[in-house]
């Protein structure tokens, strides 16, 4: 499993979107190289620059669970697209 997160800050969050309702969902992808697509389309859109950080599968999903934070799994069948605004709250 794969997450997003600033580049030479990994500490500092990880890249998530507001849903409808207002809360941050976290972005997971099954697929290092979709994870890649994705930050590739992030820097066409201006966004700062963001890596790709590994993490295992069931310790992503317990802290997002601890935490009550909201995530999404992306697998190789799906296909996402970034916000065109950055918004620092996209960070978790």
């Amino acid at each position: 499993m794969h997450i997003i997160v600033l580049d030479g800050r990994e500490e500092e969050g990880a890249y998530s979107v507001s849903d409808e309702v207002g809360d941050n969902v976290l972005y997971i992808f099954e697929e290092k190289d979709d994870a890649l697509r994705f930050c590739m389309m992030l820097d066409e859109l201006g966004y700062p620059k963001m890596s790709v950080m590994n993490v295992e599968k069931d310790v992503i999903i317990a802290v997002c669970e601890m935490n009550e934070y909201k995530y999404n799994i992306f697998t190789s069948d799906d296909i996402v697209v970034p916000p065109e605004k950055f918004s620092n709250s996209e960070l978790i």
